[in-house]
């Protein structure tokens, strides 16, 4: 359990690679602990595509991030991780309907989040993208038309290993036991 917390505690978003590739056996595991993260009625609604070929990777931070959404520091990345909603089970879109809940986003980012973690324990860095082009993704991808590429995560070994200090909300401030304060 400490090891968990020492994990949640050093993992930060990364925006600076050192351009070095990342084997897929790493990629791979990481997607492993996103394949058993838990979904809405097991609908396990998410596909990920891993761009690791310099030249695609290159041509889809192009296409990515070009204006408005600019950002050129995720072409240092070893790889770029795609993700891209499938359509969830029918219970799931039910449940959907009935809560007005999107399920398949809070799956996705459970998977992802998963992904995330692995890659921290392996010493990758990544950083969670919402921010892209994703009408230039598809097309650099060959994707279906009516596909959602939902978050992009560049993942690669840091430039600086320093730990920035997290900055976040006091537990009194976020938790409250039995009622609303």
């Amino acid at each position: 359990m400490e090891n968990f917390f020492k994990l949640v505690s050093k993992r930060e978003s990364c925006r600076k690679f050192n351009g070095r590739p990342v084997n897929r056996e790493d990629l791979l595991k990481c997607v492993e602990a996103a394949r058993l993260a838990p979904s809405a009625c097991n609908s396990q609604p998410w596909k990920f595509i891993i761009v690791d070929d310099q030249g695609l990777k290159n041509e889809l931070c192009r296409a990515a991030f070009s204006a408005p959404y600019t950002a050129s520091w995720p072409e240092k990345a070893g790889a770029i991780l795609v993700v891209i909603s499938e359509r969830g089970s029918f219970t799931a879109r039910v449940g959907n309907f009935v809560r007005d809940t999107r399920y398949y986003l809070v799956d996705i980012g459970i998977a992802v989040e998963h992904f995330i973690l692995q890659a921290a324990e392996l010493g990758l860095g990544t950083c969670w993208m919402g921010w892209f082009n994703e009408k230039g993704v598809k097309q650099v991808l060959g994707l279906p038309a009516a596909s959602k590429v939902d978050i992009i995560v560049p993942v690669g070994y840091a430039e600086n290993k320093e730990p920035r200090k997290k900055i976040r909300k006091s537990i009194t401030e976020i938790c409250a036991f039995n009622k609303y304060q």
